[in-house]
């Protein structure tokens, strides 16, 4: 143990543990490592096998940016930028500059983030790396002007821009000038979005401050690290502001990611690939718009291919009703899991929540990108309640709106699976606009300039439903239902007896016939007559054909000509 001691002297790269308020212990460049998690002895070299995790614990090493680069780029692609940049000590904080200059020669950075272009997997981006061996990679002038640099190089040249951030927030030594930074920052992520480019920030630990408010939580995509420490305010300071006791796991990235915050917690090990892919999804080059690739999707008349040559029985309402609501009907995630390749599920409103009751995220179609989004309601006891039976929270609806907000952005058709009884109408939904929430979808989807098709495949109830409805399409399977409640809602509504929740469903005309005939559904599929997982090839292999006529029809349309064309169907009705 002496010799380990004296080992721990010494200063390395990585700090060991996740807490950036407590002073940990470094890495010595010794064969050894101590986790500050479990408190074991590790083996450098196991660590470094693992992406610079323990193999006891599997807890995070921090690891400097020029580690970082190399787990992550094509090898030789890196190009730095912003070497230039003149540091300054605005407010002539005292040995400021015998501070960064000490910095500097123990760490071998010039400053707290590296900054240039290279490329993962093949597609090249933009990518920035914060090093918290840097004066706890705080946020200083020099900080800013690289990463808004950054930002308007990207813009110039059309790239992506990846950040790995990690910091303790605002450099106080540089006062108010450092506070300008993130709104410097902010203003240049925006005009990069506005010219339709991917943003895409990673929260390392630990990003708090005033990094956290710009920077950090800006993206279009949000991801995170395990473990990740993530908050405005950092624990400390809200222990000693409020007095409280703060919960286990409170603002680590598992904690944001069920809060609504980020989309996604990616492992080390996978975060190469994860990114690659979302490059993949997002290359302008090679998908430049929708409207140039419709002329792939299927065009030939298939009413023939996938006519319904069963001789069925007629079902009444009620029948369909059941049918509808049946536990062993497929789910949204089952049609996305069957008709789409490479589904990339994103998470949260950015706001509350992540409601289980709706799930979304990027997809393709043959080859083509488009966001999905579907209601759930679960397959067993334990789905059904995660999912809360598919009645959706106003975080749902406005997690919905947020992958069609984004899909606008990056001009992807808009593909949405309905099956709700109907919004959930608790004290807490209340409490957070439900209503509110419904109204923004069906005011946003109206004059959404990408196309939106709808496809109800169980339950459209109500509100609940409409709010992922407001489409240029509807479709009913054969047993799909679409209503302004439950029969058992209008019955105890209208006649003050739900039992006659049977009668309701016959007067309601609620059934896909019935629907098609008013011209309030555009496309009935047929459904075989015992439709489970083993025959949903009958019903997802026709689907695919007509999505893509869908597509091949509403992506030749100018943005005008489609949301015209949408106000005229409602405006009909």
């Amino acid at each position: 143990m002496a010799i380990f001691k004296s080992m721990f002297k010494k200063t390395g790269y990585i700090k060991i543990g996740s807490q950036p308020e407590e002073k940990g212990p470094s890495v010595p460049d010794g064969m050894w490592l101590k986790c500050s998690k479990c408190k074991k002895m590790v083996y450098r070299e196991d660590v470094k096998e693992k992406f610079y995790t323990c193999p006891k614990c599997g807890d995070y090493f921090r690891i400097k940016a020029k580690t970082r680069l190399r787990l992550l780029l094509d090898k030789g692609s890196f190009q730095e930028w912003g070497t230039d940049i003149e540091e300054k000590n605005p407010i002539d904080f005292p040995e400021y500059e015998e501070k960064l200059s000490d910095t500097r020669r123990k760490t071998g950075l010039k400053e707290a983030v590296t900054i240039g272009k290279g490329s993962i997997c093949g597609w090249e981006t933009v990518i920035g790396v914060c090093d918290a061996r840097f004066l706890m990679s705080s946020m200083g002038y020099v900080v800013g002007e690289r990463i808004t640099q950054a930002f308007e190089q990207a813009t110039e040249e059309k790239l992506p821009v990846i950040l790995f951030c990690c910091s303790g927030g605002a450099r106080m030594q540089e006062g108010i000038i450092s506070l300008m930074q993130m709104a410097k920052t902010a203003a240049a992520i925006r005009r990069h979005s506005d010219a339709g480019l991917l943003y895409i920030p990673v929260l390392t630990d630990p990003t708090t401050g005033g990094v956290t408010a710009s920077f950090a939580m800006l993206g279009d995509v949000i991801l995170a690290e395990p473990g990740a420490l993530i908050g405005f305010a950092g624990p400390r300071v809200i222990r000693q502001t409020t007095g409280e006791k703060l919960p286990d796991g409170f603002q680590r990235a598992e904690f944001l990611l069920e809060k609504g915050m980020i989309d996604a917690i990616i492992e080390r090990k996978s975060m190469r690939e994860e990114l690659g892919k979302l490059l993949r999804l997002h290359n302008q080059k090679a998908a430049e718009t929708f409207a140039s690739k419709a002329s792939m999707f299927q065009t030939d008349p298939i009413e023939e291919k996938h006519s319904d040559k069963e001789n069925k029985k007629e079902k009444s309402a009620w029948e369909r009703v059941e049918l509808s609501r049946s536990p062993a009907r497929c789910t949204a995630g089952d049609y996305i899991d069957q008709i789409f390749e490479d589904f990339t599920e994103l998470h949260g409103d950015r706001c509350f929540g992540d409601d289980g009751a709706v799930i979304g995220g990027i997809a393709t179609l043959s080859g083509i990108p488009v966001t999905v989004i579907g209601q759930q309601k679960g397959k067993n006891t334990r789905e059904n309640i995660r999912c809360n039976f598919g009645m959706a929270s106003p975080e749902g609806y406005r997690k919905a709106l947020r992958l069609m907000k984004q899909a606008e952005k990056f001009n992807r058709p808009v593909i949405c699976f309905v099956d709700t009884p109907g919004a959930f109408c608790g004290l807490e939904a209340e409490e957070r606009g439900q209503g509110e929430a419904i109204a923004r979808n069906l005011f946003e989807m109206s004059n959404l300039q990408v196309p939106i098709l709808s496809v109800v495949i169980g339950e459209g109830g109500s509100g609940g439903a409409l709010a992922m409805a407001t489409s240029d399409e509807v479709w009913l399977l054969e047993n799909s239902i679409y209503s302004i409640l439950s029969p058992e809602g209008f019955a105890s509504i209208l006649w003050k007896d739900s039992s006659r929740a049977k009668e309701a469903a016959g007067v309601m005309k609620l059934t896909a016939d019935r629907l098609l005939k008013a011209g309030i559904v555009e496309r009935v599929i047929p459904e075989p007559e015992n439709f489970n997982l083993e025959t949903f090839t009958e019903v997802t292999d026709p689907m695919d054909d007509y999505i893509s006529i869908f597509l091949k029809k509403y992506g030749a349309m100018t943005k005008e000509e489609l949301t015209e064309k949408r106000y005229d169907r409602f405006r009909r009705m």
